[in-house]
């Protein structure tokens, strides 16, 4: 029998974090050098509850996070309206509510989002099958309109969120079970990118650009098979980025400019989509990722083409 003070000792060890089995461990999983393992397990653990839910293919949908529903812009606007009429010369207020209504135009560019979403996953998911389901960043604004259009529908849709200095929180549309939260950005990105049939681009800002130009260069360099990158709103990404200018300056080529193309309607951006895999019409087929290309491939394989 061990004495008391014995015993001590060993409620003290069974106490101490070095007992703690590894994978029960947070503080040793935050180490520096466990950076490789924290890696591997944000590839994992969504990609394993991904195939379990039978998730075969994906629609990705990036947008602004601030274009939301005409009605919270029109009462932003107005809010901004009230404060400057109590200070009219104010110019800050000036420059907001002059953004403000610009973003109370593109409020169409959420309905549209939302009726996209709903008309994808009413053509493609039905019985069992899990194709072409929506994917977004998880967050407000477009990203919500695009998990609302698919729960619309009754179908399921993905939210890909991340951890951001400021607070951000899940949207209410996303499927429960398939709503996942990232600490790398570099991990998020390829998860997009796996199981990606098409990409579609509503207007936004640097993330959106991020994304957008991610998977214009992994098509371009042919790292992914071929898919249709559509840029939602011509109005609006003919002015952002001007592609021809980049093709006259010898930046890119003339074969780059077809990688891509304009949608003003969601009817249009489906039947782009539709059309790419009926027939393969209106985009080029570009050079042949290295490996890949069967169905069920394994997760190696896959990651192998979006490296």
């Amino acid at each position: 029998m061990y004495t008391k003070t014995e015993k001590l000792r060993i409620e003290r060890m069974s106490k101490s974090r070095t007992y703690l089995r590894a994978y029960e461990d947070a503080v040793f999983l935050h180490r520096e050098d466990m950076r490789a393992v924290r890696l591997q397990l944000e590839m994992m653990k969504p990609e394993l509850a991904l195939q379990e839910q039978g998730i075969r293919s994906t629609v990705v949908v990036f947008g602004s996070t601030r274009t939301g529903e005409r009605s919270d812009m029109k009462l932003m606007v107005e809010e901004i309206e009230k404060r400057l009429a109590k200070n009219p010369r104010n110019r800050a207020l000036q420059t907001e509510l002059a953004a403000a209504r610009r973003l109370l135009a593109k409020s169409r560019y959420y309905d549209e989002a939302r009726h996209f979403s709903r008309l994808v996953t009413q053509d493609c998911q039905k019985g069992n099958k899990m194709d072409y389901v929506i994917v977004t960043g998880g967050g407000p604004g477009i990203m919500e309109a695009a998990n609302r259009g698919a729960w619309d529908a009754g179908g399921k849709s993905i939210g890909l969120n991340i951890t951001l200095p400021m607070e951000q929180f899940p949207n209410p549309y996303i499927t429960p079970s398939l709503c996942f939260q990232f600490h790398y950005f570099a991990l998020r990105k390829m998860h997009f990118m796996l199981r990606a049939k098409a990409m579609v681009a509503f207007p936004g800002g640097y993330g959106t650009m991020d994304e957008l130009f991610e998977a214009l260069t992994l098509v371009q360099t042919g790292k992914v098979q071929s898919l249709p990158v559509i840029l939602f709103g011509k109005e609006f990404w003919s002015r952002v980025v001007d592609f021809q200018y980049l093709c006259d300056e010898g930046v890119i080529g003339p074969q780059d400019l077809k990688l891509f193309r304009y949608a003003d309607s969601a009817e249009q951006a489906w039947r782009m989509i539709q059309n790419f895999y009926r027939k393969g019409v209106g985009f080029p087929r570009g050079p042949k990722p290295a490996r890949g290309g069967r169905k069920g491939k394994a997760i190696s394989e896959r990651i192998a083409q979006v490296e």
